[in-house]
């Protein structure tokens, strides 16, 4: 007898579509090889609208993604229920505050993201400050967005989150050290313990220069960072640099991507899937995705 799987189970389940893999895990997409593709085309990235980075549940079923709509910046998602994925949803309602950055806390149960929104909502729009919403669990309703509040946010804009296994955060802050450049961001490290952030620890000159540094994307095993810079040396408005761990907690320094990632437009917005086999990151306003396997061309 024969048994052919329900659609209930299409999330895990892959389809061989002209030699290549599609999976319901991301969006019934063809999987990319060592070549970057552009994910979702028609469907996520549209040739009319910005789209910035994104953040995959675990279990493949929750896809989060940011939108410039018009100027403001927006938070879209679909989930994957009772076989099918569901049409794309804003995720907060206002059409003057901007969202941005969202990103997945390590137990899910936070979706963490950027913002300019005012502590008081009946107060004018302030700096870009780092915001979650949290669940009970997975499924339950989101809270009421909260701002992390000090020692992370400060009066100068936070962009990006990133988190490791342990939840240690990583995040990048307006340098504010005087005479600094004026698009001058660097990269921070917040410890978690007890269950709050201690005050950031600036990460060192293998990674931070005088420039702009930010959207980072660390590891959950803290192996390698991925992040956006503006150099001179650089190929386009901003790339993609990495850099991998020493073995000893030190960052090596950071390698720019190359045209295998950047161009002369603007790469930003890295992120590694939970599985760890795919790495998305925007360029030129759309989302693309590639095989993690192009990592090792870098070490």
């Amino acid at each position: 007898m024969k048994f052919i799987p329900s659609l209930i189970f299409m999330v895990v389940f892959l389809l061989q579509v002209n030699g290549q893999t599609a999976s319901a895990s991301y969006l019934g997409q063809i999987e990319p090889d060592l070549r970057p593709i552009k994910f979702a085309p028609g469907l996520i990235s549209l040739s009319d609208r910005y789209e910035f980075g994104c953040t995959i549940s675990s279990d493949g079923r929750e896809f989060y993604f940011g939108v410039n709509n018009n100027g403001i910046s927006e938070i879209h998602y679909a989930t994957f229920l009772k076989g099918k994925w569901t049409s794309q949803k804003k995720l907060f309602p206002s059409d003057s505050i901007g969202y941005n950055d969202p990103m997945f806390s390590p137990n899910e149960n936070r979706l963490y993201f950027i913002s300019d929104r005012p502590l008081r909502i009946e107060e004018p729009l302030k700096d870009i400050d780092l915001w979650y919403v949290e669940r009970v669990s997975k499924g339950s309703k989101w809270s009421a967005p909260i701002n992390l509040g000090s020692p992370i946010n400060n009066q100068e804009d936070q962009y990006y989150s990133s988190f490791t296994r342990e939840g240690d955060l990583y995040f990048a802050s307006k340098d504010t050290i005087e005479g600094a450049n004026w698009g001058a961001f660097d990269i921070y490290k917040a410890h978690f313990k007890n269950g709050s952030f201690m005050n950031p620890e600036k990460l060192s000159e293998s990674i931070n220069t005088e420039d702009y540094e930010a959207d980072v994307f660390v590891a959950p095993d803290e192996s390698y960072i991925i992040f956006c810079s503006i150099r001179k040396e650089g190929w386009g408005r901003g790339d993609l640099y990495i850099s991998f761990n020493d073995g000893e907690g030190n960052w090596l320094q950071a390698k720019n991507m190359g045209d295998k990632i950047n161009t002369s437009g603007h790469e930003l917005c890295p992120y590694v899937t939970p599985d760890g086999r795919f790495f998305f990151y925007t360029s030129n306003e759309d989302l693309y995705w590639v095989s993690t396997r192009i990592f090792e061309d870098y070490k």
